[in-house]
């Protein structure tokens, strides 16, 4: 076996991760984690539907529901997993608990964290975002009315870890959660917001058929 060969070989996995609500996931989460995986040649996007999030209201659809439409949705997506582990974790969900455990389980990938820009924005407000930076590559895509400006002490900590914060290219879809449930709420088709599948099912199981707290993205 060749050198070449060898190094192929033992290059560890790139695996990116996207966390979310997903109450419920529609078109923009899709296309955003094939556009990382494509741009940044990943092996894979786990896409992570959240417990209890701490910064967030209640939630208006259920774990298993939110599970199975997030499996509906990425049914046929090369590439594209659900990670069920803060699902399965009891108390509010903390992203680094989460890359803790996740690198724990999987000592040999490269994790790149996926976000938006208006995620990027509050980064610093995260608990243990300090450790967020020493332990991942962040991927951040442009949301429409956020800069994706970082917060000023974020490259300096990324930058002692040696990681890197990846500006994606993708195009600004204005599209949100709760643009979503507001329109199962008023009986609007939901056309090309998700995949028909999740459609489908939002009707058969009669979720967000009334308006519910806002912000879950």
């Amino acid at each position: 076996m060749s050198d070449a060969t060898i190094a192929t070989v033992a290059k560890p996995p790139r695996i990116g991760l996207l966390g979310g609500s997903f109450d419920p996931i529609h078109t923009a989460h899709l296309q955003l984690a094939l556009s990382a995986r494509r741009e940044l040649a990943l092996d894979a996007v786990w896409l992570i539907p959240a417990g209890q999030p701490w910064q967030r209201d209640p939630l208006a659809a259920s774990q298993a529901d939110r599970w199975a439409m997030l499996e509906l949705a990425i049914a046929g997506h090369a590439g594209l997993h659900g990670c069920d582990i803060e699902l399965k974790r009891q108390g509010p969900s903390y992203t680094i608990d989460t890359l803790r455990a996740l690198q724990t389980a999987h000592p040999d990938t490269a994790f790149t964290f996926i976000l938006g820009a208006d995620q990027l924005r509050n980064l610093t407000s995260w608990n243990g975002w300090e450790d967020i930076a020493a332990c991942v590559d962040l991927a951040v895509a442009r949301r429409p009315g956020h800069s994706d400006a970082a917060p000023p002490e974020l490259p300096h900590a990324l930058a002692r870890a040696g990681h890197v914060l990846h500006r994606l290219a993708m195009d600004e879809i204005d599209l949100s959660a709760t643009r979503v449930r507001e329109c199962v709420a008023r009986g609007v088709p939901l056309g090309a917001l998700m995949p028909a599948p999740v459609a489908r099912y939002i009707e058969d199981h009669h979720l967000y058929s009334t308006p519910t707290p806002h912000g879950h993205s």
